[in-house]
């Protein structure tokens, strides 16, 4: 997206919009971006880069299962259950722009205080204001709702060694908390606490998280807020781009198949419009980022710099 910095570094925002008022929605996020004073982190866990979340709700009793890296790994989403005073609900999987901020919360959070405790509380509240996220009302409810089913799902990560055979791992992200009675009324109003102090993730979530975190830029996480595919591809280029030492064409075929979750094979073409407006938003809020369309070939990635540097462990 040089071009839209070149634009705003020799017209200015409004002068911008109206030489190119096509890019208008663009121009802006890359104004507020620049107008940023701080460059404050959000982590992300490595596999979490390879895979994602639905970015629409599944039936109660469905898994969710993505493929990346051309089939060598997969991730496996089961819902699950809790039991809420005396009555057990089943959850489904956590899905959408709510679940994806409230993962990117829980494993920012594991990484700033190397604890696997985390405040559901007023520090998650305020995180989310952060993100442009008013956590009240029908909101509240549905902030609400995918916690719960982060908390009740399991994950299974499985990966192919080439010539040998299949690896997998089990485990949840959250491995205890606590439930509190709540006043539906107040819950209606966006009142009251979503839960009343703290979560504890699994061990080995926690150790994968604070072992292998990639870094990204907290005001590009809100500029995508809205957006779970693109917030998808912005933390997959941020993994993916400075790790290759060479161009790296992929097919759109295998950007549907890790990207492509909810599309038909019928609506291919209207997944990949989807794609090129959502990656045009990701490349927006990381300019570091070089990515070539190759038409109806697929996209090239090409080596680039992380959206914030990688801080050696002390």
């Amino acid at each position: 997206m040089a071009q839209i910095y070149d634009l705003l570094a020799r017209m200015g925002r409004d002068e911008a919009k109206r030489a190119a008022p096509e890019l208008a929605r663009l121009i802006d996020i890359a104004a507020d971006l620049l107008a940023e004073e701080s460059e404050t982190p959000a982590y992300v866990y490595s596999g979490f880069c390879l895979t994602a979340l639905p970015h629409r709700a599944l039936p109660a009793d469905q898994d969710w299962e993505r493929v990346a890296m051309s089939g060598r790994l997969r991730l496996r989403i089961s819902p699950g259950k809790l039991t809420i005073a005396g009555k057990t609900h089943l959850y489904p999987v956590p899905c959408g722009a709510y679940g994806r901020l409230i993962l990117l919360y829980l494993q920012t959070q594991a990484v700033k205080t190397g604890s696997p405790n985390v405040e559901l509380g007023g520090s998650m509240h305020e995180w989310l204001g952060r993100m442009g996220v008013t956590a009240g009302g029908r909101t509240y409810k549905d902030i609400r709702e995918q916690i719960l089913r982060i908390m009740s799902c399991n994950l299974t990560f499985t990966w192919d060694t080439p010539g040998k055979g299949s690896h997998f791992e089990r485990d949840s992200i959250i491995r205890g908390g606590f439930l509190p009675f709540y006043d539906t009324r107040d819950m209606r109003q966006g009142q009251g606490q979503l839960f009343s102090e703290q979560v504890t993730l699994s061990e080995s979530f926690f150790s994968a998280i604070v072992s292998h975190p990639v870094p990204l830029l907290e005001a590009a996480i809100r500029q995508l807020s809205g957006n779970s595919l693109a917030l998808d591809i912005y933390v997959w280029l941020a993994y993916r781009l400075h790790n290759i030492k060479a161009p790296t064409p992929i097919t759109w075929q295998s950007v549907f198949l890790q990207f492509g979750g909810g599309y038909s094979e019928k609506s291919f073409r209207m997944f990949r419009k989807n794609f090129r407006d959502s990656i045009a938003l990701a490349l927006t809020v990381y300019p570091e980022a070089r990515v070539d369309d190759n038409g109806i070939e697929g996209i090239t990635l090409l080596p680039s710099r992380p959206p914030i540097a990688y801080k050696a462990k002390s």
